[in-house]
């Protein structure tokens, strides 16, 4: 519709707000938490490598790749954490695991025999297995398979047919031990012998040295023997050490004892007792030279228990009457009238009465 001339134009102006803008994504996101992780990553290896030994480095790799020791096809191969097993490769980064297997040598029979002896030993025959590790055959374990074979097939077999066997197992040690005691032996008689020689050197001085008692030195009989140290007196023609006929001791015999005692009673041997006679003899029906001497020879002991010699001490009390004269040309000489006082060795001491 028209207007009038002089209205103006209305002129409206429409404005269309817009919306939101449109949706872009969040990608970004997870494109820097795999920056951020693969950085964390690898300040971590490289701190790992600077921190860590080589072979802390292989355990490390191990824990991450672990080892099938039984199994006989890669462990886990073709997938992430893939590793090695003893027999095959597969994608384990160290080329050794936290557990090894090693394998030794398979047993072996050794001919028992070398020569040609008729044992059951030398039927057997040598029978070896695929070859090991050296060092697992060591000398000390074949000779103790040796000999435990030895011994086995020697129990089985007739008593006439193990002589082989104990040479080649027992004579060694047999001999090494007979060497050790003969040796232990001898040097223990070799001590024996020096207290024994300076024992009589002290029973000699003793007598010597006191002034009652010197006359009576050339009375005394001091000798080592094959059952130990004897130790006489005689009697003298006008010095006898009892009653003639009798066993009263006189009184430098009873002093002369007591200087023996004294000096035997610092060793722990036994002692010996024996009394002698000369060829003199009894009147018929009456006592004879076996009761005389026996009788001297128990005097003698109670001297020397008496001086301090123990009763246990003593092993035997005997008399011989005149069947050991010392004087064997002079059956009447004085001297066959002695009391003999033999200190046993040890040897003789420890055997049996």
């Amino acid at each position: 519709m028209a207007k009038g001339k002089g209205e103006g134009v209305t002129i409206v102006i429409k404005k269309e707000e817009g919306g939101e803008g449109g949706h872009h994504g969040g990608a970004w996101k997870v494109a820097y938490a795999d920056f951020v992780t693969a950085m964390m990553a690898f300040f971590l290896l490289m701190w790992l490598l600077n921190a860590t030994t080589e072979e802390q480095r292989r355990g490390l790799a191990d824990y991450f790749n672990p080892t099938n020791v039984m199994g006989q096809r890669p462990s886990g191969s073709g997938q992430p954490f893939g590793g090695r097993t003893p027999n095959e490769t597969g994608q384990m980064a160290s080329n050794a695991s936290s557990v090894r297997v090693e394998t030794g040598p398979r047993p072996v029979v050794f001919d028992l025999e070398e020569d040609d002896s008729n044992t059951p030993a030398s039927a057997v025959e040598r029978r070896e297995g695929p070859k090991g590790d050296d060092e697992t055959a060591t000398p000390a374990r074949l000779l103790a398979e040796r000999s435990a074979a030895i011994r086995a097939s020697a129990s089985a077999a007739p008593p006439g047919e193990r002589e082989a066997g104990d040479r080649e197992t027992g004579t060694g040690s047999a001999d090494v031990t007979k060497a050790t005691s003969e040796a232990l032996r001898e040097e223990h008689e070799k001590r024996e012998r020096e207290v024994l020689d300076r024992l009589a050197d002290q029973v000699r001085a003793a007598v010597r040295d006191d002034p009652a008692l010197a006359d009576l030195a050339k009375q005394l009989q001091v000798e080592q023997t094959p059952e130990g140290l004897r130790i006489q007196i005689l009697d003298a023609e006008r010095q006898p050490m009892f009653a003639l006929g009798g066993s009263v001791p006189a009184d430098k015999a009873r002093a002369l004892l007591a200087k023996v005692a004294a000096v035997i009673n610092r060793v722990p041997n036994a002692v010996s007792i024996s009394g002698h006679t000369d060829a003199t003899p009894f009147r018929p029906g009456a006592r004879s030279n076996w009761d005389l001497s026996t009788e001297r020879a128990n005097a003698t002991r109670r001297l020397l228990v008496e001086g301090g010699i123990p009763e246990s001490r003593i092993r035997s009390v005997a008399g011989l009457a005149e069947r050991e004269p010392l004087m064997a040309n002079d059956p009447g000489n004085p001297a066959n009238r002695r009391v003999s006082i033999l200190l046993l060795r040890e040897n003789t001491r420890n055997a049996a009465p």
